[in-house]
């Protein structure tokens, strides 16, 4: 069974996506989707970044426009209303007063920087040639344990992402993969697989098959999430999403409402 409800993904707001947000709805109803949660990247704390996030002042609108595709289609579809929050040690109450300030019904956690290096962003892809990619993912995965136990996120987003331009650790992780799914586990948050990474160069879902096991068998929950950009690519690849999670041995995901579990729906 396709999983019928996308938890990620974006508007033009964020100044690097395209569509509006009725053309997502449309496209999500296309698919045969029952519930879709827009999670649009929230504010930087700690600097403008136009054309990376939306802008302080731009929140209330898009509150408005995904209240009105809310309204206007509720009797076909579902529509939730969430953000993707970069995690940035030091800003934390920063990070919090964003996500306290209005009624979200779930936020994604998600690591981009390593200090101050956005090192997903095609822009600073040169710079991983000044990086030793050990470091780098022992860095990331320490801050992605970090995240969850601010306890602000109910999902962490593509939790393997520094594979997107294709660099592989070249030391044995698993120690490290299974540290930051006890901490997963400990704090309650859920693990999506987001099948983006079907459309960056690395070719492959995140998480990879080897640290989706180590979650399911931690006790990790699940959502999925298209991580569109585009609104063609609402539920994109979703069947290879379900095959992925139950070769992982996962046979429900969640869906979230203010913040809290609404449901487990089995796959």
């Amino acid at each position: 069974m396709t999983p019928y409800a996308d938890y990620h993904m974006h508007t033009p707001l964020c100044g690097h996506a395209i569509g509006e947000p009725e053309e997502y709805v449309k496209q999500a109803i296309k698919m045969g989707l029952k519930e879709i949660g827009f999670s649009d990247h929230a504010p930087m704390v700690h600097k403008p970044m136009p054309g990376i996030t939306m802008s302080f002042d731009e929140l209330p609108q898009y509150h408005r426009l995904i209240e009105d595709v809310r309204k206007r289609y509720a009797s076909q579809i579902s529509i939730k209303i969430a953000l993707e929050s970069d995690f940035l040690p030091g800003y934390e109450g920063k990070t919090k007063s964003i996500i306290d300030n209005y009624p979200y019904d779930y936020i994604i956690g998600s690591v981009h920087f390593i200090d101050d290096w956005a090192f997903d962003d095609p822009a600073s892809r040169e710079y991983w040639k000044k990086h030793d990619v050990n470091e780098v993912y022992l860095k990331y995965y320490a801050l992605l344990r970090q995240s969850a136990q601010t306890g602000f996120f109910q999902i962490i987003g593509h939790c393997d992402l520094p594979k997107k331009f294709g660099a592989r650790p070249t030391i044995d992780l698993t120690d490290e993969i299974k540290a930051t799914a006890k901490v997963f586990k400990d704090t309650g948050v859920a693990v999506e697989i987001n099948t983006a990474g079907l459309r960056k160069p690395i070719g492959e879902m995140y998480p990879a098959p080897n640290c989706l096991k180590i979650y399911r068998e931690a006790g990790v929950p699940l959502t999925f999430g298209s991580d569109a950009h585009d609104p063609q690519d609402v539920g994109k690849d979703f069947d290879k999403a379900v095959d992925l999670a139950k070769s992982a041995g996962y046979s429900e995901y969640l869906v979230f409402k203010q913040k809290k579990i609404e449901k487990r729906i089995k796959i």
